[in-house]
């Protein structure tokens, strides 16, 4: 699993590069994200089903489809400290940050997430997690189905991401680990420093510094690059680089899909109770052959861009880490 130090640290990027470079050495890699919050959604095969972009990003960085199964909880925000709820796709409810927490995210989310998780699973040998945001935000470590709770589920090893360019990288690294339980802290199994700009040897010391504070290895120092693969939120992005995203024109496939989902938006009436029995019943399962129009992946217009700017941030991520350390340590 690849967690941030924050949000914005770079993770969906990192993920989505580690999926195009497994996929080159022939494995069969699929991402997942048990819940992420993006107002970038991306239709599946031209049905009312969405997961986040990002999700679907990586599907094509990992050359598979994307499925509900990536991306099993989507939160939608809405204003008003409100967001809308999609599970496995399919529009669930509009809730407040309280009602999500408190009525969903233990009673039912976790199940949903570990259920898609095991499905992935069975049809690929590695899958390549996602956290979000940080997972020392104390405040809600006891709800984070999306960082540790999930990782320590499942037993996955945690590489941590941490982004050097808005300053504070060290510092962020040590109090995020120094803030997590003792069983989370022994999942970290590695660090990245992301979005360094000049030469990376006048890092050598604080390097060695934060290895001897938190005995884990820095597995490299990724350099800040310019690129057109559309970023999961307003922290992730800047006027450059959305210029360089409508290039690819993938705007247009979120126009698509916010006309698609908005019959799906209007909240339920009923209680939760009776919204959790219709929910089992109507969206236990989904059309994973659905008929489609495009060609096989082929998911966003002008994707041969995508493919390049992915291969290209391949190229550059796999020269910046540990990749032998990566595939001996911890995807053994």
């Amino acid at each position: 699993m690849i967690q941030g130090t924050t949000s914005g640290a770079g993770k969906s990027l990192i993920v989505t590069a580690l999926c195009r470079i497994l996929s080159n050495l022939g494995y069969k890699v699929a991402p997942f994200k048990s819940q992420n919050m993006s107002s970038l959604l991306h239709v599946i095969d031209k049905s009312n089903r969405v997961i986040a972009k990002a999700q679907a990003i990586q599907a094509v960085a990992s050359r598979v489809k994307p499925t509900p199964d990536m991306n099993p909880i989507l939160l939608k925000p809405v204003g008003n400290y409100e967001s809308r709820v999609y599970v496995k796709g399919n529009y669930f409810d509009t809730m407040s940050a309280q009602q999500y927490y408190s009525e969903f995210v233990l009673t039912k989310g976790f199940q949903i997430a570990i259920d898609s998780f095991k499905t992935l699973q069975k049809e690929h040998e590695v899958i390549l997690l996602e956290g979000a945001g940080s997972p020392a935000e104390i405040n809600i470590q006891e709800y984070d189905i999306a960082n540790m709770l999930f990782a320590n589920k499942v037993k996955a090893p945690v590489i941590l991401v941490s982004d050097i360019e808005r300053g504070g990288c060290f510092a962020s690294i040590l109090g995020t680990i120094m803030l997590l339980e003792p069983k989370h802290q022994k999942l970290i199994k590695g660090i990245i420093i992301n979005k360094f700009l000049g030469d990376n040897k006048i890092l050598s010391s604080a390097i060695q510094k934060i290895q001897n504070k938190t005995k884990k290895p820095v597995l490299g120092v990724v350099p800040k690059i310019e690129h057109a693969i559309p970023e999961e939120d307003s922290l992730d992005s800047n006027k450059k680089q959305r210029n360089r995203v409508k290039q690819l024109q993938l705007h247009r496939q979120d126009t698509e899909s916010n006309e698609r989902v908005k019959e799906k938006q209007k909240p339920r009436k009923d209680n939760l109770i009776t919204r959790k029995k219709q929910f089992q019943t109507e969206n236990n399962t989904y059309p994973s052959n659905a008929k489609t129009n495009i060609a096989p992946y082929q998911i966003f217009a002008d994707q041969e861009i995508l493919e390049d700017e992915i291969q290209k941030f391949a190229n550059i991520l796999e020269s910046s880490i540990n990749l032998e350390h990566i595939l001996d340590k911890i995807l053994k």
